[in-house]
């Protein structure tokens, strides 16, 4: 009796056993390939968020302020119409842009962060959510709206009295807008200088291993 039921145990413990050996097995083969996926997206991570800052920094301090002051200073009689129609083509790019690559980053920031600390970790992920959220709401919101009230006018807004109601809103949306962006870029530098900071942290780390 004994030794049937000392062989029932044994029998019952194979199988776990067995199993545990083929997990392990399974997470020895998948290794190499998250550590390619891991070597590709560190330096590709902090390459687009560079990319986008640098596009939106430059797209708001030098890109709209000048299409405005040279579209003025033509003395057009829809100088804003014109250079908003531009300006408004082109933050659409850096919104849209702005949004996708916030997602992106989020996204894997699983399969890279997993060695921080994890206040390093919440502010990068909390970084890069306002990142999206700010740009998403530019885009579908407040430029979505402007275009709206764009579409309303009978004339260019520049003919449009600055008293009137949808003028006035206008220029509310306009200053909410580059408001939102600025919240965006500096979410965005926040976030790019942890991965930079955690990527020259790892470097050492990697090199003397």
């Amino acid at each position: 009796m004994n030794f049937n039921t000392d062989h029932s145990k044994t029998s019952d413990q194979r199988p776990a056993t067995a199993g545990g050996s083929d997990r392990r097995d399974k997470l020895k083969h998948i290794e190499p390939n998250l550590k390619i996926l891991d070597a590709i997206l560190k330096p590709l991570r902090p390459l687009l968020l560079g990319l986008w800052l640098g596009a939106a920094i430059f797209f708001g301090a030098a890109v709209a302020p000048n299409l405005f002051g040279v579209l003025r200073a033509a003395n057009l009689a829809n100088a804003n119409e014109l250079a908003g129609t531009i300006v408004t083509r082109l933050l659409a790019i850096i919104n849209r842009g702005g949004f996708e690559i916030g997602l992106f980053l989020l996204i894997t920031a699983y399969f890279v962060s997993k060695h921080e600390g994890r206040l390093v970790r919440f502010a990068e992920m909390i970084s890069l959510a306002i990142l999206a959220i700010m740009t998403g709401v530019s885009h579908w919101l407040i430029s979505a709206r402007m275009l709206a009230i764009r579409a309303s006018l009978s004339a260019p807004i520049d003919q449009i009295a600055g008293n009137d109601p949808r003028r006035i809103e206008f220029d509310s949306l306009h200053r909410y807008s580059t408001a939102v962006m600025g919240v965006a870029v500096v979410a965005g530098l926040i976030a790019f200088l942890i991965m930079a900071g955690v990527r020259r942290e790892s470097e050492p780390l990697a090199t003397g291993g």
